[in-house]
């Protein structure tokens, strides 16, 4: 199988993006290997070294994804028997043209602990797990938005990616069985009626779901499933609470859409 690396002198995390966005347009099958941290010439030569390795394997030259600061590095790893892809240098001079300005690269800036989101994101995600499942529901003024829905619906997952990927304060509340004889907003959610944000799903895959947590009970139910589902989603229709139905999402395109119907500031960069 043909191996693609994604290497840099940084966490290798905007070679991966980048890399993996593009072979995912092509149907086939790849073997993936990411080297962080390549920052002297001694770990570059490793790196040379292991990609020759992969060439020689399969038959077919590996794809290399770079970006890299370091020139001696970025030397070594382009001297590679490798198809390589610079992300970085196509964009730059143009860039500098455009911007009057010369670029002046540094290691770890994109990803580092002094990015201006860094504090948001932490913050965010010490906000999502005191605020997980109802667990706190005393401080929802200072949410940015609260997600709200059955058990087992995403919401947690949801709320702690919008944590640490855009530093957003995601609070998550449950509607649980003791509610849906009358379902309603909860008294000490009204006065935050902007910020909900309803999530709800097939009811065929929540039993799935449910099922391999809570097998043969009443909570993983056909009957009490699609009743939840049933119930939650004519809730938001009545309230005018905007949703989606995560069925066939991944949680980055859950909170994907979320933003986009929300209009959040993200802190990511």
């Amino acid at each position: 199988m043909r191996s693609a690396f994604y290497i840099s002198d940084g966490t290798a995390i905007t070679s991966e993006v980048f890399g993996h966005a593009l072979l995912s347009l092509f149907p086939t099958e790849f073997q993936h290997h990411t080297i962080s941290f390549v920052e002297t010439t001694e770990k570059a030569l490793a790196a040379k070294e292991r990609i020759n390795k992969a060439t020689n394997r399969a038959g077919q030259p590996a794809l290399v994804f770079h970006t890299f600061v370091n020139n001696d590095a970025r030397e070594i790893i382009e001297s590679c028997d490798a198809v390589l892809y610079n992300f970085l240098d196509p964009f730059i001079a143009p860039l500098e043209k455009e911007l009057a300005i010369k670029a002046k690269p540094k290691t770890h800036r994109t990803h580092s602990i002094h990015e201006n989101s860094y504090d948001y994101r932490i913050e965010a995600v010490n906000y999502a797990l005191n605020n997980d499942d109802g667990s706190n529901v005393t401080n929802y003024e200072d949410a940015d938005v609260i997600l709200v829905g059955v058990s087992r619906s995403g919401k947690t997952p949801s709320a702690l990616y919008l944590a640490l990927q855009y530093g957003i304060k995601a609070a998550n509340y449950p509607f649980t069985d003791d509610d849906m004889e009358e379902l309603k907003i909860p008294i000490f959610l009204k006065p935050f009626h902007k910020k909900l944000f309803g999530l709800t799903i097939d009811a065929q895959r929540l039993i799935d779901i449910r099922d391999g947590r809570m097998a043969n009970s009443k909570y993983s139910s056909a009957r009490q499933c699609r009743m939840e589902v049933r119930e939650v989603e004519k809730l938001y229709k009545n309230e005018k609470i905007p949703f989606i139905n995560t069925t066939k999402f991944s949680v980055e395109e859950i909170t994907a859409k979320i933003l986009a119907e929300t209009g959040l500031q993200r802190y990511k960069y």
